[in-house]
């Protein structure tokens, strides 16, 4: 009801139309009174008349009028109205301007401060009139000779009510009309309007049509009005005389209500065709008394007190059953229900309850009208009996109250029914007739009684369909939106159950629709939006997002347009628990504010930041050219409300605001950069890599690591030695050239007859020579043919390590020529002998010392006494031939070689453990300060550190 056609009510600013209606007839133009030289941010259609200007060229231009002023400009005037300006004062000055013609002009000026409801001056209101006819002749060029005479003549001629003559005007004796805003300005300047937004103000004798008080009275009238349309009917159709003093006074009551409704309807506003408010009390006196008075008026005539005074005479027995009848124009009080018939519509439940009261209304006149034409038919006037078919005479029979005939006293018919009885039985049958049921326990009889019968029945049946018909309309509008929520569900339901989505699924995304419904009450925010103006867009969506603009402070700097423009991007979403906001791996293309609830960000099955209300995370778009990979995963734990921003539209108003962007960029911080990911480790595999280490640590070694220095030099010896084979294999294979013959008839003395298998040159020796192998069924004798190596060349007297060398190539070649004079022939037996033989070679064990930090024994086999099976059964040809290793001196030699190469194996080794030592107290430093600093950075920064072995330890100082 109250707000529904209330009209234009929004807070505006209508300071120019109230200063257009005041002034229509004077030249004024508005400055802005807080920019230097007060720059024209209006002017009317008189002021560009009168100079001559155009608006477009006054606009920006000093309010003084400086650009009026010429030559003959009093400059003390000048002075004047910019000390006016200056001290914010109102003035009034006589000063010549010029217009766009370069003609001279005497303006009557008027400048006054217009203030905003902080009482800050912010306007300028300048007034101009033209007085040139009432001062002295401007003595300039264009008015020299004859042309004086001329433009005086012009104008007398064109003002008749100038006084014809010829002196001089002095200022004091300057005297003319001023205009109405002239005179509202020199009164007082605190009656001018303000320039502010204000709701439409009215007089104060007037009284808004969508105040309390009036909102309040309508439905006092509402009410009155149904007390009026049900005690009326009834009154007149049961000849009620009002003789209870208590009902005479409360239709007395009602009466003067009613005539004071008539006296406020005069001083109510009105809205007018155009949506605006009508406040001015001559078009509301108007408006009211070409509508509704004269109906109203006659609705609250006093028919009751006239009543009251009745004579029961029969001379006025007609005139009083008129007034009786009169109060039926009562029920034109039922037009105030319907002038306002708009505002209750406006309420879903008002309307179905003035529906349900419509139709009871009208039940209720129905049944008055009903049992008036029964209690003018049941007694036949003819013959002065009653009928016995009358609906009224069978319910007198049935309630056992009769009706008898008074033949002694007023000789009329009395008795029957009470009044209540009447009442609800006639009640009774309009309802059955309306509700188109008709039980037929009481039914018409007379012509009368049928008629209006039929008649109630096209009525009834129009009425049922049209009321109960919008019921039907009102309900499912009231359950518009429960119907279309079920609908929704139903609509997931069969889609969840037609692509068999998994039950955990099913739950989250029901869950999820539920929470989304309550939240929005299903109402399409965008389709909302989509309905308001740009502007009016803007200011929705800056209070939608007000929470992240006031509580960010990368914000605070933001001009409105460009958080207008950041609004407008801006996108709201509703989070169920457990949904992925970001996946790990897929591109971060927005930034995300947290309203409310809370996340967590998830990376490597560890959670690694837990976000809450004012965090935000995302990508910093602005500081990156490339779009980021997520390196983690960020899952909602409650219901959550964020705020995201898609990062084409955030760098499209940066790039826009380059102020803003610089303020943006240094003020947000995100709580959680999905770009940068994190490195840490788990206390799990720090427990569990110092468990292999402290397994490995108590350990024993059996073998000496790859990279030992004890193992690089054994190789280095290793190495030597192969190229001393190599060149030992060249003379012995030239020594075998000239023994072969010999060699090869002996053998097959000694040997059976069996297949003899060449084998070529090894590929896993680096040598030349040629090997023949012999391999019978049962015994293997093994036959092995070596060159004889080249002449070794001639050693040269070094020391050291190569003394060492040189001796060990000289020892060796000696021995290999001796022992290539004969074949060595070794012969496996079938079973273990060869083990044993083997076993019986004796073997020396020396220990090697290494760098002190392992030990190892290495075999070494003496080369005296490792002496091959053919040595020690030699053949028959050379049995008698000695096999000396070497000579005394040369042993000497070697042992001495020997001697010397350990001393700088020791010097080398002690240099090597200064120089670890050395290397292990620099790590030790530096892993100090590291711990030191990862101690201070620990709550911002995650390190990594690789545990430190000794072996790495050893290879970093090697």
């Amino acid at each position: 009801m109250p707000g529904g056609k209330r009209g234009l009510v929004a807070p505006q600013n209508t300071f120019l139309e109230n200063i257009v209606r005041r002034s229509s007839e004077t030249s004024f133009l508005l400055g802005n009174a807080q920019i230097v030289e007060w720059p024209v941010v209006y002017s009317n259609d008189g002021f560009c008349k009168l100079s001559g200007f155009h608006r477009a060229e006054v606009m920006q231009k000093s309010s003084t009028c400086s650009f009026m002023y010429g030559e003959l400009t009093d400059k003390k005037t000048i002075d004047k109205v910019r000390e006016t300006f200056d001290t914010y004062e109102s003035h009034c000055f006589e000063v010549l301007l010029y217009r766009k013609n370069r003609s001279p002009v005497w303006f009557y000026m008027q400048v006054a401060p217009i203030r905003n409801e902080n009482d800050k001056v912010v306007l300028f209101l300048c007034t101009f009139k033209d007085i040139t006819l009432f001062k002295q002749p401007i003595e300039d060029e264009t008015t020299k000779g004859w042309t004086k005479f001329a433009r005086l003549t012009r104008a007398l001629t064109n003002n008749r009510n100038t006084p014809q003559q010829l002196a001089p005007i002095r200022q004091h004796e300057v005297s003319h009309k001023q205009s109405r805003l002239a005179e509202v300005l020199q009164l007082n300047s605190d009656i001018l309007p303000q320039y502010k937004q204000e709701a439409p103000k009215t007089p104060p004798h007037i009284i808004l049509h969508y105040c309390t008080f009036k909102t309040t009275w309508d439905w006092v009238i509402l009410i009155l009005t149904f007390y009026t349309a049900i005690m009326v009917p009834y009154n007149v159709s049961f000849k009620t005389k009002q003789n209870n003093i208590v009902w005479l006074v409360l239709d007395s009551v009602v009466d003067v209500i009613f005539l004071v409704d008539i006296v406020l309807n005069f001083h109510t506003t009105f809205v007018g065709p155009g949506g605006e408010v009508i406040s001015d009390p001559k078009l509301i006196r108007m408006n009211y008394l070409k509508t509704w008075f004269v109906i109203d008026l006659l609705s609250c005539l006093p028919y009751d007190i006239i009543n009251a005074f009745e004579n029961v005479d029969e001379v006025r027995e007609g005139i009083s059953s008129l007034f009786s009848s009169l109060k039926v124009v009562r029920l034109l009080r039922l037009g105030r229900v319907a002038r306002k018939l708009d505002h209750y519509l406006e309420y879903g439940a008002a309307v179905l309850v003035l529906l349900v009261c419509v139709f009871g209304l009208v039940a209720h006149w129905l049944a008055c009208i009903w049992y008036s034409i029964g209690d003018y038919e049941v007694i036949d006037e003819a013959t002065n009996t009653i009928k016995m078919d009358s609906w009224l005479y069978q319910l007198a029979i049935n309630i056992g109250s009769p009706y008898r005939y008074n033949a002694s006293g007023s000789g009329q018919w009395e008795g029957g029914p009470g009044k209540d009885s009447l009442y609800i039985t006639s009640l009774y049958f309009t309802m059955t007739s309306l509700t188109t049921i008709g039980f037929g326990n009481i039914a018409p009889t007379t012509d009368g009684e049928k008629i209006f019968s039929v008649a109630m029945m096209m009525v009834g049946s129009l009425l049922y369909a049209t009321i109960f018909g919008n019921v039907t309309t009102i309900f499912q509008q009231m359950y518009a939106n429960t119907n279309r929520y079920h609908e929704m569900l139903n609509n997931v339901r069969d889609f969840l159950k037609l692509y068999q989505v998994p039950k955990g699924l099913s739950e989250r995304v029901m869950d999820y629709i539920v929470s989304t419904w309550s939240m929005s009450k299903g109402i399409d925010t965008e389709k909302v939006l989509s309905i308001c103006p740009k502007d009016m867009r803007a200011d929705i969506c800056v209070h939608l997002n007000r929470k992240v603009f006031n509580e960010h402070p990368a914000f605070r700097l933001a001009s409105d347009g460009c958080l207008r423009s950041l609004a407008v991007e801006f996108q709201t979403t509703h989070c169920a628990p457990g949904d992925l906001i970001f996946h790990a791996g897929e591109s971060v293309d927005t930034l995300c504010f947290v309203v409310s609830g809370s996340l967590e960000v998830i990376q490597d099955d560890e959670v690694i930041a837990i976000l809450g209300k004012g965090d935000v995370f995302g990508d910093v778009f602005w500081k990156e050219t490339t779009l980021a990979h997520a390196c983690a995963n960020v899952r909602a734990l409650t219901y959550c409300d964020l705020h995201v921003i898609k990062r084409e539209a955030l760098l499209k108003v940066l790039e826009f605001y380059t102020a803003f962007a610089n303020s943006f960029s240094r003020n947000l911080i995100l709580t959680c950069n999905l770009r940068k990911r994190i490195i840490f480790r788990k206390i799990s595999e720090v427990k569990k890599e110092e468990e292999e280490r402290q397994r490995a640590k108590n350990e024993v070694q059996l073998t000496i690591p790859q990279d030992h220095p004890v193992r690089k030099l054994f190789q280095k010896f290793k190495q030597q030695k192969e190229l001393r084979n190599l060149g030992a294999a060249t003379t012995e294979k030239n020594q075998l050239q000239v023994e072969h013959p010999q060699l090869h008839h002996h053998h097959q003395q000694l040997l059976p007859p069996q297949s003899l298998h060449h084998l070529g040159e090894s590929s896993s020796k680096q040598n030349n020579s040629d090997v023949m192998e012999l391999q019978p069924s049962e015994q293997a004798v093994r036959l092995k043919v070596i060159t004889s190596p080249a002449p070794p060349k001639p050693s040269v007297k070094t020391s050291g390590w190569m003394r060492l060398k040189n001796n060990t190539t000289s020892v060796e070649a000696k021995k290999e020529g001796l022992n290539n004079k004969a074949v060595s022939v070794e012969t496996l037996s079938h079973g273990g002998k060869g083990h044993e033989a083997t076993g019986a070679n004796p073997l020396h064990k020396t220990d090697s010392c290494d760098s002190g930090f392992t030990k190892s024994e290495l075999r070494i086999d003496r080369a005296g006494e490792a002496r091959t099976p053919m040595a020690a059964s030699p053949l028959p040809g050379a049995a008698g031939s000695p096999h000396p290793f070497c000579s005394i001196p040369e042993q000497q030699a070697l042992q001495a070689a020997l001697h010397d190469t350990r001393l700088e194996l020791r010097e080398d080794i002690h240099t090597l453990g200064g120089r670890l030592g050395a290397l292990e107290s620099q790590v030790t430093q530096i892993l100090k300060l590291l711990s030191d600093k990862s101690k201070i950075l620990r709550q911002d920064i995650f390190t990594v550190s690789r545990p430190v072995s000794p072996d790495s330890e050893k290879d970093d100082g090697l």
